[in-house]
């Protein structure tokens, strides 16, 4: 099951003709296991992009990995917008591996 966040609605932006947004970037970061990318997902999805008419983005699960697609209409607007989700992706990511099941520290808690 794959779970698709696009602040487009459903469309896969990738499909979509070019109409201005110029500047694009993909990326994925495997997890290994779905839980772990679910949750990042879940912590992510509930920041919308600040600027939606400047910045496109589509984030999505698949076996283990979280994949993300940026469109931006200016190559600032694209680095902002993608160092800002890096930024919060990497502080779950930690949470995750400091706190997650699988951790001796998470039995202090």
């Amino acid at each position: 099951m794959d779970a698709v966040v696009s602040d487009a609605g459903n469309v896969d932006l990738r499909s979509l003709p070019p109409s201005g947004w110029d500047f694009s970037c993909d990326f994925e970061v495997d997890y290994g296991s779905k839980e772990h990318a679910t949750i990042v997902y879940a912590a992510l999805a509930v920041d919308k992009e600040l600027q939606p008419d400047k910045v496109k983005r589509q984030v999505s699960i698949s076996d283990g990995k979280l994949q993300v697609h940026f469109e931006a209409v200016e190559a600032r607007f694209l680095r902002a917008s993608f160092s800002a989700f890096v930024d919060l992706m990497v502080l779950a990511t930690k949470i995750i591996e400091e706190f997650g099941q699988n951790n001796k520290n998470s039995e202090q808690i």
